[in-house]
């Protein structure tokens, strides 16, 4: 049985208008054969949380430069739970101190890729969490 792609949405929360680092992870996880939606820049969690549901993804990818990350991945794992989209993984990249990763990892969040990440470490993350919820039956 052929696996079905991995679909990713990748949501710009907030007011932060920087999103070229969003566009380089949509394109690779794109050109490695997966799905990806992207919602643009100045989402609102629910707006997010929406957009998740309405495409069935595996995962959520959060981009987050201006510092508010802890409030708006709080706010997006919230109304992904409020959806009942429990078990999709939600990882994150910014800019995102490595004092605030273990309250990131405390929310569910995966992981979070800082800048300079090589793209290839992002999907093989993806390929390996998402395979690892399929066989549980998780997603």
């Amino acid at each position: 049985m052929i696996e079905p792609p991995i679909r990713v949405l990748i949501a710009k929360p907030g007011l932060d208008g920087h999103d070229r680092g969003a566009k380089v992870v949509a394109r690779a996880l794109r050109d490695a054969g997966m799905e990806v939606v992207y919602t643009g820049l100045r989402q609102s969690p629910d707006a997010i949380a929406v957009a998740a549901l309405q495409e069935d993804v595996d995962a959520v990818g959060l981009s987050v430069l201006s510092g508010s990350h802890l409030h708006h991945f709080a706010e997006v794992v919230a109304k992904l739970h409020e959806r009942g989209l429990d078990d999709v993984l939600v990882f994150g990249g910014g800019i995102v101190p490595d004092a605030d990763r273990p309250a990131l990892a405390a929310l569910g969040v995966g992981a979070v890729f800082g800048p300079g990440t090589d793209t290839q470490a992002i999907v093989a993350y993806l390929e390996r969490e998402v395979a690892a919820r399929r066989i549980e039956g998780t997603r």
